[in-house]
């Protein structure tokens, strides 16, 4: 491990390590495949969440160093789930404290039976005592029962009361812990999910995936419809100018039967007109008879 030193008015001052300078892996992994799965739900429905924001970092199953006494000690803590806002976004090899300028606003630690009895006691200490995370929260994946969940105040953690929907909120991020029994990944199981206060859960990347692909076919489907209905107006407004058409051709027929008969009346009339003449010439009044 190497430190950094610089030189002031004939004095030597060490600095801290920083992130690339302390390790990153004690090449234990976690415990279970639910464990691994828990964790990454967690993590990744907040990516998307924290996507919509210009700062902020979620992080897991990686070092925090939070005193020089963790260096000198090989004291690693790695919490499972941790959330910080108010930080810029980019890629950590650990969460390093004093290169950061705070700690996590929220730690979220996954029991074991291996591990419950420290991450209740031991953890909740340092995380309240040294590290000072303002939200503490723990869940046991394979008894979904034990979960809680501890605000800091006045320097002490107190418990955070479930709400009437049965959640613990965190009042730092803003979001709900809920419980919810699904299949994750093929495993079926109750998992602690992230949801607004609202009560929309934080999508998976499977279920935004399958709902883009939901709303795609939905589009498509939409799309068939719009061009259906368009050439069915198509085919009607044809029709249309069809029937138009031959109406127009009828009308002319028409107008054309009027003029002949017109012309046969008129016809008539001259010759009507004629016959009464030469009755006339002949000394008979047409009207007489």
């Amino acid at each position: 491990m190497s430190t950094t030193t610089t030189e002031s008015a004939g004095a030597v001052l060490t600095l801290p390590p920083t992130q690339y300078e302390l390790p990153c892996d004690d090449g234990i992994p976690m415990e279970t495949q639910r464990h691994v799965l828990q964790m990454q739900m967690l993590i990744d429905t907040l990516l998307s969440w924290l996507a919509q924001r210009e700062d902020g970092y979620v992080g897991g199953n990686m070092f925090l160093y939070f005193s020089a006494a963790q260096i000198r000690n090989q004291d690693f803590r790695g919490p499972d789930v941790f959330v910080v806002l108010g930080v810029p976004k980019g890629e950590r090899l650990s969460w390093v404290v004093w290169d950061e300028g705070k700690a996590p606003d929220v730690v979220i630690e996954l029991l074991s039976e291996s591990t419950a009895s420290k991450d209740k006691t031991d953890k909740k200490q340092i995380y309240q005592d040294r590290v000072r995370v303002p939200e503490y929260f723990w869940y046991d994946p394979f008894h979904p029962e034990d979960w809680a969940g501890f605000s800091l105040q006045n320097g002490v953690y107190q418990p955070i009361s479930w709400d009437e929907q049965g959640r613990l909120v965190s009042q730092c991020i803003g979001l709900a812990l809920v419980r919810w029994q699904g299949s994750y990944k093929g495993v079926q199981a109750t998992w602690l999910r992230w949801a607004t206060l609202e009560g929309n859960l934080l999508a998976t990347p499977e279920e935004e995936a399958a709902q883009a692909q939901q709303e795609a076919a939905q589009a498509q489907q939409e799309a068939a419809q719009a061009q259906q209905e368009a050439a069915q107006a198509q085919q009607e407004a044809a029709q249309a100018q069809q029937e138009a058409a031959q109406a127009q051709q009828e009308v002319a027929q028409a107008q054309q039967e009027v003029a002949q008969a017109q012309q046969e009346a008129t016809e008539a009339q001259q010759r009507a007109e004629q016959l009464a003449a030469r009755l006339r010439a002949m000394g008979i009044n047409p009207d007489e008879v």
